[in-house]
């Protein structure tokens, strides 16, 4: 598949930290799409100008990083929990991006937690905030403990379910007829 006619995936770390578990897991995911054929990119909500996340100012790099999410197919997005819910740098970054704008595009929500109790921060925090827009979502989203993290990586299980929501995303954009 050439670079014109890979599918684009995007990623998006809504960590405030450079070395966090919810990351690790989009840049694997990242990773298996380019394995795939994608062509993939890395949108860390981290490095982005404050002023143009909170909407104060259009910005360069928001406006590119806009612009990846709206020319993508496939929508990796990946947070920690905080206060039970997604980040606050994934919601202004959410917030940003026009009604309808995920139409078509294939989500794959993300998400790590210190425990278990906070599993479902997936299906009644990041999978809304995507359909809210009209992604569609695969259903085998990935939810990652802290003890499914030995030696700050991701263990086996972890990367066996991502690699099952990245095949889901292929095999419902391949549905789509793209």
């Amino acid at each position: 598949m050439s670079e014109s006619t890979a599918i684009r995936a995007v990623g998006i770390s809504g960590s405030p930290s450079a070395t966090s578990k919810s990351r690790a897991l989009v840049e694997y995911a990242l990773t298996q799409l380019a394995r795939r054929g994608a062509a993939t990119r890395l949108i860390d909500l981290a490095t982005l100008p404050a002023n143009g996340l909170l909407g104060r100012a259009t910005t360069p790099p928001v406006a590119a990083a806009l612009d990846a999410v709206m020319g993508a197919r496939v929508v990796v997005a990946g947070t920690p929990v905080y206060r039970a819910t997604y980040s606050g740098l994934l919601k202004v970054f959410f917030d940003l991006l026009p009604q309808d704008s995920l139409a078509g595009k294939i989500g794959i929500p993300i998400v790590t937690g210190h425990g278990s109790a906070h599993s479902l921060a997936v299906d009644y925090g990041l999978r809304p905030l995507f359909a809210s827009l009209g992604a569609v979502v695969v259903a085998g989203a990935v939810y990652g403990t802290d003890e499914q993290f030995p030696d700050g990586q991701p263990g086996p299980e972890l990367l066996r379910a991502t690699d099952r929501a990245v095949g889901e995303a292929l095999s419902l954009v391949t549905v789509a007829g793209d």
